[in-house]
């Protein structure tokens, strides 16, 4: 049972990914016909020409380890003071609450363990409700939002973050080598491993990179024991973190919490009585700033301070300073 389980998946897999490569190259079928040549017999030829360049569009993305914290330790292993770039902890999945899980899934990518990467039907959706409302709603899914960050993750550790392309900023060939890296990554890794991976490495806030440190700093809790009302606020935040921050905009990120909430009952990952407790419940803020340096030192802060001048000033350790 589980093999034709799995040999049904593949073949949904296969079949999803030729649907979205042929609706992208269609596209660009389109608009080379449209933009460039003349005619409507031009249209095969253009899209000919889409195909070629799909297939020429980079196809491997180095997932390297996302950078996280450091933590300077005394004598006895009590901690000093915590220096990092991005403050991030990784966990694993086994170590996130079912919720955040779900809701991520939930309001981010509903058809995430069904598409093989890139999402045709996601884009036909988003492409009918742009041109009939005049909205701006996205069509990329949890994959392809992974690259992204794993790109701008890649780029700022190479100190190129004038590099980074956000998402406003996306031309039509920064989207195709999007789609192309995505339907790549799902050759590589489980859908597992790409959600751990996303989890472990988006943007929640300035003080919070990644599932764990934004339930620490949120809330003061761990990413294993985040409740469902807190799960679902934090689902929603990675949308706008500064429009959702729940500190800054309180009824915004309500609004939006609710919203990951509806979704999670729409797809029945939860109950209605969960729902309604859920949306009754106060958002609980309990922050705990990011405490960056000696700045921040627990304990000993001159010694800290001696220990980072001679480590920065050390050529043994190299130039980076994070």
């Amino acid at each position: 049972m589980a093999r034709k389980k799995r040999i049904g998946f593949g073949l949904a897999a296969a079949l999803w990914r030729a649907l979205g490569f042929l609706l992208v190259s269609a596209l660009c079928g389109v608009l080379a016909a449209s933009l460039m040549v003349p005619g409507v017999a031009a249209a095969g030829l253009a899209f000919r020409t889409s195909v070629t360049f799909f297939n020429g569009l980079p196809s491997d993305l180095a997932v390297v380890p996302p950078s996280q914290s450091t933590k300077m330790l005394s004598a006895d292993g009590k901690p000093i003071a915590t220096f990092f770039a991005e403050n991030r902890v990784k966990v694993g999945l086994d170590q996130m609450s079912p919720y955040i899980k779900d809701a991520i899934v939930a309001i981010e990518d509903s058809r995430f363990y069904e598409h093989a990467g890139v999402d045709p039907q996601g884009i036909l959706r988003a492409l009918v409700s742009n041109l009939t409302s005049g909205g701006r709603q996205g069509a990329s899914t949890l994959t392809q939002q992974y690259v992204t960050n794993v790109v701008n993750e890649s780029l700022a550790s190479a100190g190129r973050p004038d590099q980074v392309i956000l998402s406003g900023q996306k031309s039509i060939g920064d989207k195709l080598r999007e789609m192309k890296l995505a339907l790549e990554l799902e050759k590589k890794y489980t859908k597992d491993q790409i959600l751990e991976g996303y989890l472990n490495i988006v943007f929640f806030n300035r003080d919070a990179y990644g599932i764990e440190a934004a339930a620490r700093h949120f809330f003061s809790t761990t990413a294993k024991n985040l409740t469902l009302p807190q799960a679902a606020l934090l689902a929603g935040l990675v949308n706008s973190p500064t429009f959702y921050d729940p500190s800054v905009h309180p009824d915004n990120s309500v609004k939006r919490r609710n919203q990951v909430l509806e979704a999670m009952l729409d797809q029945g990952k939860i109950t209605e009585s969960d729902y309604d407790a859920a949306v009754a419940a106060d958002v609980g803020l309990k922050i705990t700033p990011g405490r960056q340096g000696c700045a921040g030192a627990e304990m000993a802060p001159y010694f800290c301070d001696y220990v980072s001048h001679l480590i920065l000033n050390n050529p043994a350790y190299g130039a980076d300073m994070a």
